[in-house]
């Protein structure tokens, strides 16, 4: 289904997971983990626990985006198999480790892979779980970060595989 508007950002066939930056809620003292790799079959693996001990209750990863998202896009897709839990895509403007994020959920059926379209005009500001006053618009030249999170309040294992993320035009 890729065509002349279509961009990868990632795929992990060929790109690295291990390259991504985990952020668990250990930053606020809470205990859930997680870790993002590479699976033999050629896509990547965001698995853990989570904890809501603490305060905790979300663990999330992060990939560099040079280049941003290219402007006209309306959508991203995203190649995934789930556990059947609800996960978010997030999007960061500049390369800062904290700031508003630009997020959209979507939910996984459990062992399918699922090709996901996510609106851009779906993704909504937040900053630490809460909606910021006056946020910044989303501008999406400027999307230097492309995230993964699980935050559904849910104690337990967790496991998403993830093939691919790619601009739809």
């Amino acid at each position: 289904m890729t065509g002349p508007d279509s961009t990868y950002l990632f795929r992990f066939s060929v790109d690295a997971p291990e390259e991504w930056l985990v952020v668990n809620d250990g930053v606020m003292g809470g205990l859930s983990r997680s870790e993002f790799v590479t699976s033999a079959d050629g896509h990547a693996t965001f698995r853990g626990q989570m904890s809501l001990e603490n305060n905790g209750g979300f663990a999330s990863v992060r990939g560099y985006v040079p280049e941003g998202i290219p402007p006209g896009a309306r959508a991203l897709e995203i190649r995934v198999r789930g556990d059947g839990r609800t996960y978010q895509l997030r999007l960061r403007m500049g390369r800062g480790f904290d700031g508003v994020a630009y997020a959209t959920e979507f939910a996984t059926e459990p062992d399918t892979w699922q090709t996901i379209e996510l609106p851009l005009a779906g993704f909504a500001p937040t900053f630490r779980g809460r909606r910021p006053r006056n946020p910044p618009p989303l501008e999406l030249e400027a999307v230097r970060q492309l995230g993964l999170m699980i935050a559904d309040k849910r104690e337990g294992a967790f496991r998403l595989d993830v093939e691919w993320v790619r601009v739809a035009g």
